[in-house]
């Protein structure tokens, strides 16, 4: 059993967060569009609100070099080792005259424990019915190439460890990110027990057309997509998706950068379209009993914590989550229908 799986105790609740996903790099993070921030900001929205305690967060453990081998290539972690291939995958130039060393620890460490936090709310989504982590969904990179700031293949991860250790056999990915999700496309093409849904817009990066191969329910958007026609197209393509194929664990990859004025997703979803959209997934999940584990994904302007933390708070209103576990969630995959 992999170190990255782990019992939580009975009175947490499966949100997974590390005080060190935050990521500080000598002020230059400053500089980037990606709010380096903005997974401890949710935390402390949620904590000033009184809805969450720092007992009740599951905090992770670091993915090591073994647990990621299980996906990537040596050749693709060995790449990681020079400070030039982290800064495009960053997209931080300055980083490419760091040591290495630097960029390991104040970098792709706070990454690492991403990807173990994942992997782990896969875990607990089962065990629970729900789970979220508070940072991962780096959607981007493949088992042999990362970008558009993703260095590791969580999703991928997340799904070959369920599959490994909890008997996982069919998974859905539900992706509503703005962003096309190539990176584990390019992993699950020719696998049919995942099924991808993939709403993204279809003018901006990665323009990836092999990975698009892999889709199973592909709704590409135009620019400046309004809150009506999004949900209309999510409500139909979701309700038809799962009338297609029935998941064992349902990933949500909820990126925010959807949102109205975010400079690259460059789509008009308003804040309250967002905590809409959230709580449409999950309420079709506990309606079909299945499993949801989130991600928080794309999201790059500083609000986007406050709409993230907003629409955990609207879940727990709504009885989508909370501390009790579903009664369907202690089944196993092959017991369930």
């Amino acid at each position: 059993m992999s170190r990255l799986y782990f019992d939580i105790r009975e009175d947490q609740w499966p949100l997974v967060y590390h005080d060190k996903y935050n990521v500080s790099f000598c002020g230059f993070e400053k500089f980037h569009v990606f709010d380096s921030k903005k997974w401890g900001n949710i935390v402390q929205i949620l904590k000033d609100a009184n809805f969450i305690s720092v007992d009740c967060l599951v905090k992770p453990n670091e993915a090591n070099e073994d647990d990621l081998l299980i996906v990537h290539t040596k050749k693709y972690l060995k790449s990681l080792k020079w400070s030039t291939n982290v800064a495009i995958i960053a997209e931080v130039p300055i980083m490419s005259c760091v040591p290495n060393v630097f960029v390991q620890r104040a970098y792709l460490k706070p990454m690492r424990l991403q990807t173990g936090g994942s992997i782990l709310a896969g875990k607990l989504a089962l065990e629970r019915g729900w789970a979220i982590n508070i940072g991962g969904g780096f959607h981007h990179c493949s088992s042999t190439k990362g970008g558009g700031f993703c260095p590791y293949a969580d999703i991928t991860l997340l799904i070959k460890f369920l599959v490994m250790y909890r008997s996982v056999q069919n998974v859905m990915i539900v992706d509503l990110d703005a962003h096309q999700g190539n990176g584990y496309e390019r992993d699950f093409l020719g696998v049919p027990e995942v099924y991808i849904m993939d709403m993204y817009n279809k003018y901006i990066y990665p323009k990836d057309e092999k990975a698009k191969g892999a889709i199973r329910r592909k709704i590409e958007l135009n620019n400046r997509v309004e809150d009506l026609e999004y949900m209309v197209k999510l409500r139909q393509n979701l309700k038809a998706a799962l009338k297609e194929f029935k998941p064992d664990i349902l990933v949500y990859n909820a990126g925010t950068d959807i949102l109205d004025d975010d400079p690259l997703g460059h789509m008009h979803i308003s804040d309250i379209g967002i905590i809409k959209r959230d709580e449409f997934v999950f309420e079709m999940c506990k309606a079909h009993k299945i499993p949801i584990v989130m991600l928080t994904s794309g999201g790059y302007l500083r609000k986007t914590a406050r709409i993230i933390a907003n629409s955990i708070v609207n879940l727990k209103n709504k009885n989508l989550i909370g501390n009790e576990p579903r009664n369907f969630a202690e089944r196993t995959p092959e017991t369930r229908e």
